[in-house]
């Protein structure tokens, strides 16, 4: 499954819609999606998993890159 993950870099600032970044992760849960990121010290906003008909949408913009954790 591809999770889409909201987050922020900056781990002890309150979450500001200006900066929120995504990256799209392969998971078997949420939980397993939140252990593979633990090393990267982001302040996580959001896990979502794409549907089909949503993964589609998303490998359409120019930002989408599949993260390898």
């Amino acid at each position: 499954m591809v999770f889409k993950v909201l987050y922020q870099e900056l781990p002890d600032e309150i979450p500001v819609r200006e900066r929120t970044k995504s990256l799209y992760v392969e998971g078997d849960s949420e939980r397993d999606v939140r252990n593979k990121l633990s090393g990267r010290n982001y302040n996580i906003e959001y896990i979502q998993m794409l549907d089909d008909a949503h993964l589609a949408y998303e490998k359409k913009s120019e930002h989408f890159k599949l993260e390898t954790v």
